[in-house]
């Protein structure tokens, strides 16, 4: 009986990573063994870096309200706990974002929680 190579689907596999390969320099981009590793290594940065852009969007909208709330005397931290305690829901997006571009909004949030 001959033997089974399926040629079809590992000829396949390679053209997928061959087209994830597109646009890298030198051989990265043309030769198998070395394309195969460059978007390996390209797929565990995404992977990686979709879970860091989280991380780097909630730091962004922390420092947006504590440069918002310094002008009412306030730190982040106490503003924070305020809102705890006022029983507001409002989540650090939208709070960063009103801070932003709607502060006559996030004025009234500040004093609405503000002893």
């Amino acid at each position: 009986m001959p033997r089974s190579k399926n040629s079809v689907a590992s000829k396949a596999r390679k053209k997928a990573v061959m087209e994830h390969a597109k646009g890298y320099f030198g051989r990265r981009k043309n030769v198998w063994t070395v394309a195969k590793n460059a978007v390996e290594k390209g797929w565990a940065y995404a992977f990686i870096g979709r879970k860091l852009k989280k991380r780097d969007f909630r730091t962004l909208w922390i420092a947006r309200i504590n440069a918002a709330v310094r002008e009412f005397d306030l730190s982040y931290s106490k503003f924070i706990h305020l809102l705890d305690v006022n029983k507001v829901d409002i989540n650090r997006k939208t709070l960063a974002d009103l801070a932003v571009n709607n502060p006559a909004a996030f004025k009234a949030i500040v004093m609405k929680v503000k002893p």
